[in-house]
């Protein structure tokens, strides 16, 4: 039976991310994708300037009427927000999750040791209780941090203080975390810490670091992760499937050798190979 994913995040016009990232994915992966727009960019905020228009005011609207029809979700994915929407979005997700739904949690609100552009300490403030309410988070390590009340630490931090970072989020509550942009090798190596509280159980992915910054490569890896997990794919495979994924997109962009990393990872390139990753995995599992 088709899997039926709910995403909620922004719409950035010009710039691969948030919901022009999740919905294609999630779609080659099988699965229904339904949509909440938290807001209309222009283009991400990692260009020069944007427009945004907030649709906080939109959103329980938008529930309500899907209370006269069939509305289950088997996970609920969040991304990019605005300040301020949190409380809404946690009022959405009371409304439509079951005891059956998963949760998600992208909190996208800071990297390479400083917030987003736009954002204050309020907003980490005010994502703890979606935090705490998720089954699976995949903070950057900045994030992390953060989410913690710590102060950043370097993305090479080594495994024994990132197994220290991943059960102290996970006694927030999450069963599920995944710290992304974990480097070592004096950076030429990049990839995840997993932790699977339900187990006890920490593990770790790498691969090669490309050089540059790929804005979206976080949407990128959550959809595929989400979209794996549905799947019934192991929560360890499903971050390697994501992995490999985000860093096949890369080698797309470095192939064409254009200033195309603003504008986020070709990933459309790189689906045929995300579905022969899950094709063998299936078959490695029949």
């Amino acid at each position: 039976m088709q899997k039926r994913v709910l995403t909620i995040q922004d719409y950035s016009c010009l710039g691969r991310c948030s919901l022009t990232v999740a919905l294609p994915i999630l779609s080659a992966l099988g699965h229904e994708c339904v949509g909440i727009p938290t807001a209309v960019l222009s283009n991400h905020t990692a260009f020069s300037s944007w427009t945004y228009t907030d649709l906080t005011n939109e959103m329980l609207p938008i529930v309500e009427k899907w209370m006269n029809y069939d509305h289950n979700f088997d996970l609920i994915l969040t991304g990019y927000l605005g300040n301020g929407q949190a409380e809404t979005i946690k009022k959405v997700i009371t409304k439509v999750r079951t005891p059956a739904t998963k949760l998600l949690v992208d909190p996208a609100f800071a990297d390479d040791g400083k917030l987003y552009a736009g954002f204050d300490f309020s907003h980490v403030e005010e994502m703890l209780p979606l935090v705490k309410k998720a089954d699976i988070i995949v903070p950057n390590v900045t994030e992390a941090c953060y989410l913690l009340g710590i102060d950043p630490l370097p993305n090479e931090l080594g495994e024994d203080r990132a197994a220290q970072l991943l059960k102290s989020l996970g006694k927030l509550g999450p069963d599920t975390v995944v710290i992304t942009g974990i480097t070592k090798n004096a950076g030429k190596d990049v990839g995840e810490a997993i932790y699977d509280k339900t187990k006890d159980q920490v593990s770790f992915y790498y691969t090669h670091c490309f050089p540059g910054k790929y804005h979206g490569a976080g949407d990128v890896f959550a959809a595929a992760l989400a979209g794996c997990l549905l799947k019934n794919i192991t929560l360890k495979r499903s971050v390697d499937v994501a992995h490999d994924f985000v860093h096949h997109s890369m080698f797309y962009n470095l192939k064409d050798e254009k200033d195309g990393l603003l504008y986020g990872l070709e990933f459309e390139r790189a689906i045929p190979y995300l579905l022969n990753k899950v094709l063998i995995d299936k078959k490695s599992r029949s």
